[in-house]
């Protein structure tokens, strides 16, 4: 039997623990990340209620009519705010490949707090959050959510950075005014709906773009990553986050790090009744102006750097532009 690509770690001695116990959890995620870049987290300090919240408010406007959410839709595209329906997004194009779209529906949503001036020059990146009136609490409960992973995605750049030599916040203040996205998934497979297309995906086969996303989802099988030449499932246990970092932080550390192809599969066609599949994807990339070159502790004389510097912004529209391009196979 294959063994899992997905390492468990747990984040509790790193977060209360004494220095020993800190370079441990450091430690291991180092090999996760050598490996296939994906790791398991728990003890990271996030109520199940909070992140129940979300999920449950998620799925109250996810479950209204198609022409009530199309009220949603940001008619600006680059924005990536808003609904987007089934159909209309391609992921796998991100890396060049001609798909059927993806069947899943999303609502995306990026930083409440770009306020200062920085943001202003930047505002193409920090577009502001357009909330529906249905449910009443989603706003809040993203709020609630968006608060305790920002502390989570603290803890996991600290680590990192522990794990490349680097201080302490070596990430953290490199990512203080970063592009933060969250997209809410809603894979939902209606009883005698017809079979895929050949090839069509959930979501199709991609890396992600940037530094490290924290996925919070449904243990509901779908999501599989590709390791020594084949897929393999992975699931989500409660109370936990699946995170994986991006090409972005591959590159910066010059590779000794992995950003891994994943994709979502729809469910078998043998399965009875409705199958639904709910996630919260939350993607930490650069700062829009900030350029990503090799770190020093990652470059040697016999490990010369081996990418040329790159601008985050443009890196990341690049990416991003091509995702949504729906492309027939």
């Amino acid at each position: 039997m294959t063994a899992t690509p997905v390492y468990m770690v747990d984040l509790e001695p790193f977060r209360s623990g004494d220095t020993a116990d800190r370079a441990r959890v450091a430690a291991q995620i180092d090999t996760a990340c050598r490996d296939s870049g994906f790791l398991q987290i728990t003890g990271h300090g996030v109520p199940l209620e909070v992140s129940d919240r979300l999920l449950e408010a998620w799925t109250a406007f996810s479950s209204l009519p198609v022409a009530e959410k199309e009220r949603w839709i940001v008619a600006d595209r680059s924005a990536n705010r808003g609904w987007t329906g089934v159909g209309t997004e391609a992921l796998a194009a991100s890396l060049g490949r001609k798909t059927p779209p993806d069947l899943v529906e999303a609502f995306v949503v990026g930083r409440d707090d770009a306020t200062d001036e920085y943001f202003d020059r930047h505002r193409s990146w920090f577009v502001p959050n357009l909330w529906p009136d249905v449910p009443a609490d989603f706003h809040d409960a993203w709020t609630a959510y968006e608060l305790a992973a920002r502390e989570v995605q603290d803890v996991l750049l600290t680590a990192m950075a522990m794990a490349l030599g680097l201080s302490d916040d070596w990430f953290i203040q490199r990512t203080r005014r970063s592009v933060i996205t969250t997209r809410m998934l809603r894979y939902e497979r209606p009883p005698d709906s017809p079979d895929p297309e050949p090839g069509q995906m959930r979501l199709g086969a991609h890396t992600d773009y940037g530094i490290v996303t924290i996925l919070l989802a449904d243990e509901i099988p779908g999501l599989q990553v590709f390791r020594n030449d084949e897929w393999i499932p992975v699931t989500t246990p409660r109370g936990s986050f699946t995170c994986n970092i991006g090409d972005m932080l591959a590159q910066w550390t010059n590779d000794r790090w992995h950003s891994t192809l994943h994709r979502v599969v729809p469910p078998p066609s043998s399965a009875d009744g409705t199958v639904l599949r709910r996630s919260i994807a939350r993607f930490l990339d650069s700062e829009p102006d900030m350029t990503i070159e090799c770190i020093p502790t990652c470059v040697s004389t016999d490990n010369p750097a081996r990418y040329e510097p790159v601008n985050g912004g443009e890196w990341l529209i690049n990416k991003v532009t091509a995702g949504r391009t729906v492309t027939a196979a």
